[in-house]
């Protein structure tokens, strides 16, 4: 894999067709990713649109993250951040989804800080590999990479657990049955 590649600014490490062809499935999965997961993040909390997006977020997740460990692999002495991000994103909503899908005491707290942190997690990823690419982020320190999206995702999680009526209703039903 020698040699780059640039593309709308953005410097891909190799010139390979495989490993554009999976940079590029790879980033389309993403977007869907990012976009399906803030439709769901904004969507009335019940079954139909939320549920819907929620969906498909899981699933683009699974791709991105199966798309990322095998570019991880290809380059894992650069990119094996890479791959624990993505771990660590889908780990979260795996817990998130599980928990919406079992319900019982407290379900949706667990569901909130599952996807929450899935969403956090994978933007923290996306701004620590393209950041210095990127037209306004490269002239930041590499430390805001990597804390930006908490700083802006962690408040909203936190608010999520202690105001929204769906997290309150959970946590009603959890003390009750206590």
């Amino acid at each position: 894999m020698n040699g780059t590649t640039t593309i709308a600014g953005i410097t891909i490490p190799s010139t390979s067709p495989w490993f554009l062809a999976i940079v590029g499935f790879h980033v389309v999965v993403a977007l869907a990713c990012v976009l399906s997961g803030a439709a769901a993040m904004l969507s009335v909390k019940r079954r139909g649109g939320h549920s819907t997006f929620g969906t498909i977020y899981f699933w683009c997740l699974l791709l991105v993250f199966i798309s990322t460990t095998v570019l991880s692999a290809a380059r894992w002495s650069e990119d094996d951040v890479l791959f624990f991000l993505g771990a660590l994103s889908f780990a979260a909503a795996f817990v998130g989804r599980r928990s919406a899908r079992r319900g019982g005491p407290g379900w949706a707290s667990i569901h909130v800080a599952g996807m929450g942190m899935s969403y956090v997690v994978l933007l923290t990823a996306f701004y620590v590999d393209n950041g210095k690419s990127l037209l306004v982020w490269k002239d930041f320190s590499p430390i805001v990479y990597w804390l930006a999206p908490s700083v802006v995702g962690l408040p909203l999680i936190i608010w999520a657990l202690l105001r929204h009526p769906v997290v309150a209703s959970s946590r009603l039903y959890r003390d009750a049955h206590l």
